[in-house]
């Protein structure tokens, strides 16, 4: 019995079709999903302003919050009409390379399963995984269920 599902987002129509699975997989299982969005600031360390820099982290911050929620209400508007009792969620925004991070929250989590979107949106790319989801598919010790 899953307990508790994660669902990386990064906005994408993928991922909110992702997020659709996870609450239909949610809605007879009574998981948690917990819904993450990683801010990956890496390259805001060539930025050599610190009061620049320090700006634009809180903008992606604050972008990223913005938008876990939106899709969290999405999400509950459209697949359950918000009336999903048994669904809980979790909203988590974190910083570092997307892929490191949601391996860690797996761990940390204890996450039962993950679901996530398949990245790949244009040409060849739409038959491949993107790099994330492919390291996650590879190096995560729980099942990993890839939507496009």
């Amino acid at each position: 019995m899953l307990k508790k599902i994660l669902l990386p987002t990064d906005g994408s129509k993928n991922a909110e079709r992702a997020g659709e699975y996870a609450i239909s997989l949610a809605d007879v299982s009574g998981a948690e999903i917990i819904v993450l969005n990683v801010i990956d600031t890496s390259y805001l360390d060539s930025i050599p302003q610190p009061d620049i820099r320090n700006s634009l982290e809180k903008e992606l911050r604050a972008d990223g919050v913005r938008a876990v929620e939106d899709f969290k209400n999405k999400l509950e508007e459209s697949q359950c009409n918000g009336v999903c009792k048994n669904i809980q969620f979790k909203i988590v925004i974190k910083e570092g390379k997307p892929a490191d991070v949601i391996l860690k929250t797996i761990k940390e989590e204890a996450v039962d399963q993950v679901i996530m979107g398949k990245s790949g949106k244009h040409g060849l790319e739409s038959l491949l995984l993107g790099r994330t989801t492919d390291r996650v598919v590879r190096d995560a010790d729980v099942h990993v269920s890839v939507i496009s």
